[in-house]
């Protein structure tokens, strides 16, 4: 391979046979797919859109890309690709942290599990080699425990310990994958397929010095590495210790949100929260942050480690982020910020989705209500909750129900249309009654219901790169597709999303020419990402998402107005799924050959 920025070895583990082997990386393959999120997607498309996800044909990819671990700014981003048992769609999922960097200096681009072990086992990796090991000892435990106990056994300098806890084991379907600082590949359910493989962790050891990824031109994406850095330190979000996002991390968001009416509360009976500020990033930063951890080469450090220092919900975890907020917050009724941490803390421990196990919770609430089950659990009533939440990962009780997802639990309790989801996958924090362009991002993503497959909020909130009305539907069809396939290309070069903020196409493409040698203009990057996008599109088409009704959204979206400063609105679908379709150059939802062909798919 001939691009620089890779250390072209991809790990191959037939957990089936035991076995580890290497490979090199396709050179045009990588060029088409740049890495991370692209190529990963390509590899599960060609394992086949048919296979069950819970299965041993299904594969897990752990992906970084060609500029993870380098100076670039935000680079330590890594993501698992795999088919969801969640949504039956492929899925990716991304994590922060340092766990990405170290498989980079420890040798290793790509991790491809295969098959299924008879028995627990981990991957460790070190100086370019990985071993399969007996995690018998391990299993059972939860994750940190299994991060303590490994640390103890390889040192705690330079290890990163990627692990899923009982939730994965016992194949909850918005299982996680946590790493050793609270940093979690949440959505989709790519913990349970580890769980489901026997796969209990990876674990590496490696340090930067002389491991970096090497840039073709070494002066010239020295430029452009400082070019990038420079508009992320003076963004108007990003710039550290001024911006909000380094000020209050993802929760600087809860008011703004719920001021505009786009807070999803009460399971989405209402778009605005009373109680909102209690657990807001403002409140959490004068009360109970404790630290502000940054991930590989950011600046930002948008984390923020909080401690509830005294009572029953006396906890210390990384981080209080807005979704995890709002999933325990708003949607269920709860102001309190002490047993939301607490709750966020139960995920961690356990390795779930706070998204989904919010809903889960919102949805039993609702159905309580209804007198559809006879599991009480009040709005707000938290202390219920978490006893609910620690049933979960061992599906004990009522945690059965829920482990198999809200739509699934909402199904069983006989009103499916109680769950806020799109393709199975629960909605995040935003509201598509008082957002309109991030209700079609949802019906159209290609994960389930998801904010960041096209950010549209960067431009109808934020006024990023330019702004638009939230509460019109027109235009936002082309809007989205714009923030689809630009997030698409950053996803594969596994460069953290909130760079957008304050970078755009062409500093994306002048790091990434500069870095792997692959001339790229910025017109090149969103056809690249267009290329992913549609290539995701065609293997849920494959696997059966089909047909115009797929792209939905809730009825209580499209048919119920929203409250707060968004009072009466509904998402218009009707209205941004013509559209979106239109620019697109889909058929209701599907692929042509048309653009099979142009994108150089097929």
């Amino acid at each position: 391979m001939n691009l620089g920025g890779f250390k072209n070895k991809e790990v191959v583990v037939d957990l089936t046979q035991g076995q580890v082997t290497y490979r090199e990386i396709n050179e045009d393959l990588a060029k088409k797919y740049i890495g991370g999120r692209g190529l990963g997607v390509k590899y599960v498309f060609d394992n086949g859109p048919e296979v069950e996800a819970l299965s041993k044909e299904n594969i897990l990819c752990l992906m970084t890309g060609p500029v993870t671990g380098s100076r670039s700014t935000m680079s330590g981003r890594l993501c698992f690709v795999t088919k969801s048992p969640l949504t039956g769609t492929v899925t990716d999922s991304h994590m922060g942290g340092w766990s990405a960097a170290r498989l980079k200096w420890a040798g290793v681009d790509n991790v491809i599990f295969k098959g299924k072990s008879d028995k627990p086992v981990y991957l460790y990796i070190e100086n370019g080699e990985a071993k399969l090991r007996d995690a018998s000892d391990l299993w059972g435990k939860s994750v940190r425990e299994t991060i303590n106990q490994l640390k103890d056994r390889y040192g705690k300098d330079d290890l990163s310990v990627i692990t899923i806890g009982q939730a994965g084991e016992n194949q909850v379907r918005f299982a996680s994958w946590i790493n050793e600082n609270d940093r979690a590949a949440g959505r989709g359910g790519t913990g349970a397929v580890a769980g489901y493989k026997n796969l209990k962790a990876i674990v590496i050891k490696a340090v930067q010095k002389g491991n970096m990824p090497e840039p073709k031109q070494k002066e010239k994406y020295l430029e452009a590495s400082k070019k990038a850095t420079k508009a992320i330190m003076d963004g108007g979000l990003t710039a550290p210790k001024k911006g909000g996002l380094s000020l209050y991390g993802t929760n600087v968001l809860m008011n703004i949100i719920n001021e505009v009416g786009a807070l999803p509360t009460a399971n989405s009976k209402f778009s605005n929260f009373d109680g909102a500020e209690q657990h807001s990033g403002e409140a959490i930063r004068d009360s109970i942050l404790v630290s502000e951890p940054a991930c590989h080469a950011c600046p930002v450090a948008c984390k923020k480690e909080v401690e509830v220092k005294e009572g029953k919900y006396k906890v210390k975890v990384e981080s209080f982020e807005f979704e995890s907020a709002f999933a325990f917050g708003s949607n269920c009724g709860l102001a309190d910020k002490e047993p939301i941490a607490f709750l966020i803390d139960i995920c961690n421990e356990y390795g779930m989705d706070t998204i989904e196990l919010g809903h889960a919770l919102s949805v039993t609430m609702e159905a309580y209500e209804r007198g559809l089950t006879e599991e009480k659990l009040d709005w707000g009533d938290a202390d219920r909750m978490i006893e609910i939440a620690k049933l979960v990962p061992f599906k004990q009780g009522i945690g059965a129900i829920l482990a198999e997802g809200p739509a699934a639990a909402a199904a069983k309790f006989g009103a499916p249309e109680i769950s806020m989801s799109v393709k199975g996958q629960s909605i995040p924090a935003y509201d598509p009654r008082g957002i309109q362009g991030i209700g079609l991002g949802y019906a159209t993503s290609n994960r389930g219901a998801c904010h960041l497959r096209g950010y549209t909020v960067a431009s109808e909130i934020a006024g990023i790169p330019e702004p638009t009305d939230r509460t019109k539907p027109e235009g936002k069809g082309e809007l989205l597709k714009i923030f689809q396939d630009l997030l698409s290309f950053s996803d594969s070069m596994n460069i953290c999303k909130f760079s957008s903020f304050s970078e755009n196409a062409e500093h994306y493409a002048e790091q990434y020419s500069t870095m792997t040698g692959n001339e790229l203009t910025a017109d090149d990057v969103m056809k690249t990402g267009e290329r992913i996008y549609n290539l995701e599109r065609y293997y849920n088409n494959l696997a059966g998402f089909n047909k115009r009704e797929d792209d939905f959204l809730p009825k209580r979206f499209t048919e119920e107005g929203g409250s707060g400063n968004s009072k009466g609105l509904v998402s218009r679908m009707d209205i941004m799924l013509d559209e979106y379709y239109q620019v697109r150059g889909w058929r209701d939802g599907v692929v042509s050959d048309e653009k099979l062909k142009e994108l150089e798919i097929v």
